[in-house]
């Protein structure tokens, strides 16, 4: 009898645990074909509107490491990463015909564009009897155990949050294949490609940074064991989760989450076993809290499709006040506006590819409040610097953040001044990252503006403009 062969297309899923891709092609098939692709689109193409590089070097270095953990688990498994690079469509049907694969087992995605490469696929092999097969690896929850369909899923999330909690159990996550299928087929199995191929010059890691993330599902499984069990940090997450500085104020997890080296799943469970043994509080709770909002961006970009990328975002409303000011929009990315708070965790972005959570809200609220600068700019500056860039949290945000998303609150603006004295009051997160502010002692460093010319003489910075001036 003929072999069934199939092809696993990695894409955000890049672990061998809580797979259900690969789970279901071990179930279905006699040979499996692993394959990453470097997409074209994703490692050369520009944002939508405003041409930022759409992968940044922080997160292409990211999921290089992130593809080579992969194979390297695969090949203790017995087998193999096939790695290309170019349109995954063109590749994946080259393989899927020259070994007349049966399917393509993948993760299904959602947004615009990837839902664009799924369709084309899915036409190409239809063309010689072959199907692509979706799988979930995403969520936190599976959508058909939703109290509610996609359609109906409640706009605002404490809704959503209280339906789902009372309703929903969350999954026990896959386990890892103990082995896989020999890899003995006839096929190149492609070199990793280096930084510079991918575009970017190799860099060295900038030693202010808050962690050093390295991709990968090992690393990833590390963070959360660390993160748990060694350190204890999950017992104070609720009241450290806004802080500025060091690795444990909050978990880190999400660029492990947003390229799938860690599944949501594996996270819940892991904390449920620490409630367990070591006592649940409000801080336990809070990082479940935190995976469910995940959970929610996701849906409401399926059920709301482009209109979380448009102007009017959401709500369809635009606001006429912000305008596509480039000038502007470079004095922030370059954390030069004047005010300490918000360059501060511009140049952390810069220099690491990664903010605070407290961070992005402030500097968000500043473009678009302050500056009056179109959001969407800042939404595709993130998505093209951000190490843990997720489409559906990152654009959710921003909707909320521009008062364009389902937030029924209407003002969502920070101010920034006491942002800064509440969550960085003695000024160590600024002068962190400021060094020509080092000089200026305490919580002054938040008002370089109002200190005398003499207190000044020896830092180099810039007077706060008035917001005329911006």
């Amino acid at each position: 009898m003929t072999p069934k062969i199939g092809i696993v297309w990695f894409r955000q899923d890049l672990r061998l645990h809580d797979n259900e891709a690969l789970t279901e092609a071990l179930q279905h098939c006699d040979k499996i074909i692993p394959v990453y692709v470097f997409e074209e689109r994703i490692f050369q193409g520009k944002t939508r509107q405003f041409g930022f590089p759409k992968t940044g070097k922080f997160r292409a270095k990211f999921l290089l490491e992130s593809v080579e953990d992969l194979r390297r688990s695969l090949r203790t498994k017995g087998s193999e990463l096939v790695v290309r690079f170019g349109k995954p469509v063109e590749e994946l049907f080259k393989i899927a015909k020259q070994f007349k694969t049966s399917w393509v087992f993948c993760n299904r995605e959602r947004t615009q564009e990837e839902l664009d490469v799924q369709d084309e696929l899915e036409h190409r092999l239809w063309s010689i009897g072959q199907e692509v097969r979706y799988s979930r690896g995403k969520l936190l929850y599976y959508t058909s155990d939703l109290p509610f369909p996609i359609t109906q899923v409640p706009e605002v999330f404490t809704h959503f949050r209280k339906e789902v909690e009372r309703a929903v159990q969350v999954r026990q996550p896959l386990s890892v294949p103990t082995t896989l299928p020999a890899f003995d087929l006839d096929l190149d199995i492609g070199i990793l490609p280096t930084l510079e191929e991918l575009g970017h010059e190799p860099y060295e890691a900038d030693e202010r940074a808050a962690l050093a993330f390295k991709g990968g599902e090992t690393a990833g499984l590390e963070r959360l064991h660390n993160y748990l069990w060694s350190s204890d940090a999950a017992k104070s997450y609720f009241d450290t989760r806004n802080e500025l500085l060091g690795a444990d104020y909050s978990t880190k997890f999400s660029a492990w989450l947003a390229q799938g080296c860690l599944s949501p799943k594996k996270i819940y469970h892991e904390l449920k076993a620490f409630e367990h043994q070591r006592g649940e509080n409000k801080s336990t709770y809070w990082i479940f809290f935190e995976l469910l909002w995940r959970d929610f961006y996701r849906l409401m970009a399926k059920k709301h499709g482009n209109k979380l990328f448009l102007r009017g975002g959401l709500r369809g409303e635009i606001d006429p006040k912000q305008r596509n000011d480039h000038k502007l929009l470079q004095v922030w990315i370059d954390g030069r506006t004047g005010v300490p708070f918000i360059d501060a965790n511009m140049r952390e972005l810069k220099h690491t590819g990664f903010m605070s959570n407290r961070g992005r809200q402030n500097v968000a609220s500043f473009l678009v409040n302050d500056l009056r600068v179109n959001w969407q700019m800042g939404a595709e500056y993130f998505e093209s610097q951000l190490i843990d860039y997720d489409t559906a949290s990152n654009w959710g945000n921003w909707n909320y953040v521009a008062g364009v998303g389902n937030d029924p609150r209407e003002d969502r603006y920070f101010n920034t001044l006491n942002q800064a004295r509440q969550y960085d009051p003695q000024g160590d997160y600024v002068r962190h990252w400021l060094p020509e502010l080092q000089t200026i002692a305490g919580p002054q460093v938040h008002r370089p503006d109002a200190l005398a010319k003499d207190e000044l003489s020896n830092a180099i910075y810039w007077p706060m403009p008035t917001q005329n001036q911006w």
